[in-house]
């Protein structure tokens, strides 16, 4: 039997991958063709950005695998086939490989929203000058929620921005070095004194429909949303209420249903602004994830532990 490690990237074109490492690089990025049988996959590097059909579709037929390696922060779209796979397989994530990215963007929706840039966007097209005062960042409170590795780089880089306060949130309470981490059950007290709130949890059972009605009735008047998480940690029903009383803004890289439909409301709400799931698809991506599969798969052929270990199979 061969053991075989498919890459969605070609190996030719990933600098510190291991030579004569007894390994046979296979490149396979969802096409409708395996590169070879999947039996033979002992590491299995997910393709970016295909969805949850695509990850899984060989992983039942990988009766050999040991690692699954995703190239995104979640894991999500893997979880439906994971039930599949033989014992002790280690299911593994991209941290480090997004953070500047999704980072970057978190900044450029808050301050496009705040600032009013799609206002500006749509009077340029009227060639309409729309002069005015506007909010800031500055002296604003901000909350996240999700405060992982995307959290914290997005706190980084909210430093020169002068709010009056960054809260954190995560599974369980926590001390991190810029301050306190609390629990996910203290968001009752913390959404009342939020400006903005940005999601940046990943999607679990426990994350799913998070962001419900009491969850928006709890946010202050004229505060800011802002989703780079996953869709479904939203509750887009009760975010079009919101946002269509104008009680609440919005800016969501991410929606539920993804991508979203041609008429669907949330593309003409009032004080929404969208990108089309961005976070991670920059510049910075792909050399971020080739130093990632190098790392990762020098260590799994010199009998290492893998990084980013999120679950292992039982």
């Amino acid at each position: 039997m061969t053991s075989d490690v498919w890459l969605p990237i070609p190996a030719g074109e990933i600098d510190g991958l291991p030579a004569g490492s007894g390994l046979n690089y296979r490149f396979w990025d969802g096409g409708p063709d395996f590169p070879a049988d999947p039996a033979d996959c002992v590491f299995y590097a997910v393709p970016y950005m295909k969805g949850m059909e695509v990850a899984v579709r060989p992983l039942s037929a990988m009766t050999s695998v040991r690692v699954v390696q995703t190239l995104s922060a979640g894991i999500d779209h893997v979880q439906p086939g994971v039930g599949s796979l033989p014992p002790g397989v280690r299911l593994c994530n991209a941290k480090g490989v997004h953070e500047a990215s999704t980072a970057e963007l978190t900044l450029a929706l808050i301050l496009a929203s705040l600032r009013g840039f799609p206002g500006f966007v749509h009077g340029q097209d009227k060639e309409e000058w729309r002069a005015g005062f506007y909010p800031a960042l500055a002296d604003k409170s901000v909350l996240i929620v999700g405060y992982g590795s995307i959290g914290a780089a997005i706190e980084d880089r909210l430093v020169p921005f002068e709010c009056a306060r960054v809260a954190r949130v995560a599974r369980s309470a926590r001390a991190s070095e810029r301050g306190e981490v609390h629990a996910l059950t203290d968001l009752p007290a913390l959404l009342p004194q939020a400006d903005v709130v940005i999601l940046s949890t990943p999607l679990t059972e426990r994350t799913k429909g998070l962001v419900n009605a009491g969850f928006l009735a709890g946010m202050k008047d004229g505060a800011l949303l802002v989703n780079v998480a996953r869709g479904p940690v939203v509750d887009t029903e009760a975010l079009l209420a919101e946002v269509g009383s104008g009680r609440l803004t919005a800016a969501l890289d991410v929606t539920d249903p993804e991508p979203l439909p041609s008429g669907h409301p949330l593309w003409h709400a009032p004080g929404v602004l969208i990108s089309p799931h961005v976070g991670g698809s920059t510049s910075a991506f792909m050399p971020r994830a080739k130093r990632l599969l190098a790392g990762q798969v020098t260590r799994f052929a010199a009998g290492d532990p893998v990084r980013n270990v999120v679950l292992t199979t039982e």
